[in-house]
């Protein structure tokens, strides 16, 4: 009797999730934890981020494409992200004087990112994200893999959703990272201090350079544009124009950023491409 609950369990799983999913992951959905449960905390704006910093400079290239196949290998680099993990761990997330909205930024970026990393490599060699956040049960990346920060656990989506969001910035959604093809450019370097906002700029106008992320037909008097924007629209704007206000400044030409200060476009959304970001072999 077992055996069958177990074989039709796997076999609604192979129909529920076609592109993939670990026997391990589909058991229970049991959450992973990350860090350090009960560490001495520090102020967060003394968290150091040079660890990450030479681990992207490492494995990520200018596009943002990642070497998980290296990084994955590396036993070694494997523990440098781990530890540094740990250290995003003493960090306190109660207000002080010091950590202002720069480190408090930097900090949960990096977070975000590195922790999506820590979960691809948990699973590589996979071939996307979505393989693993399944719609009924088991292991959900975004749920379940948690990082502990200044005493309490934080989810991906806890991250994105009740922390960074909710700082007001919209150029965030140009810089976390979901492992994927559709998704911003993954910075390699490390968002710090006091350059984040530089970084935050930089990578929003990189962003709308990239054809999968953004088009402006003239003619037609429409743009094209990432299903983020479609996603957050709210973080941009209450409404089109104010959203193309928004944007404007980080559009590729002045025609574009002309024609959204007009509000003088129709909007349409591009197809999101959930393949993982994975630098392609040489």
């Amino acid at each position: 009797m077992n055996r069958l609950i177990v074989s039709t369990a796997m076999m609604f799983a192979a129909v529920l999730f076609p592109g993939g999913v670990s026997i391990r992951n589909a058991a229970a959905g049991t959450p992973v934890y990350v860090g350090q449960a009960k560490p001495q905390l520090v102020p967060m704006h003394t968290i150091d981020h040079s660890a990450w910093n030479k681990l992207l400079g490492k494995y990520v290239d200018s596009d943002g494409r990642v070497d998980y196949q290296g990084w994955h290998a590396s036993g070694e680099d494997q523990a440098l992200l781990d530890d540094y993990l740990q250290t995003l761990s003493t960090a306190s997330i109660a207000t002080d004087t010091k950590s202002t909205r720069s480190p408090r930024l930097a900090f949960w970026i990096n977070a975000y990112n590195a922790l999506t990393i820590k979960g691809i490599l948990r699973e590589y060699p996979t071939t996307s994200i979505r393989n693993h956040t399944p719609r009924l049960w088991g292991y959900h990346i975004w749920h379940d893999l948690k990082l502990h920060v200044g005493h309490q656990p934080f989810s991906l989506d806890e991250i994105e959703h009740q922390v960074l969001r909710k700082m007001g910035e919209p150029r965030i959604h140009f810089a976390i990272v979901c492992a994927s093809i559709g998704c911003p450019r993954l910075l390699n370097e490390a968002y710090v201090p006091e350059r984040v906002d530089e970084q935050l700029t930089a990578n929003a106008k990189d962003f709308f350079t990239r054809r999968q992320n953004f088009r402006h037909d003239v003619a037609g008097k429409r743009f094209y544009l990432s299903a983020i924007l479609k996603w957050f629209a709210e973080d941009f704007g209450d409404d089109q124009s104010q959203v193309l206000k928004r944007i404007a400044v980080w559009l590729p030409d002045e025609t574009a950023r002309r024609a959204a200060m007009d509000n003088a476009v129709s909007l349409s959304y591009l197809d999101y491409n959930w393949q993982l970001n994975a630098q392609t072999a040489r």
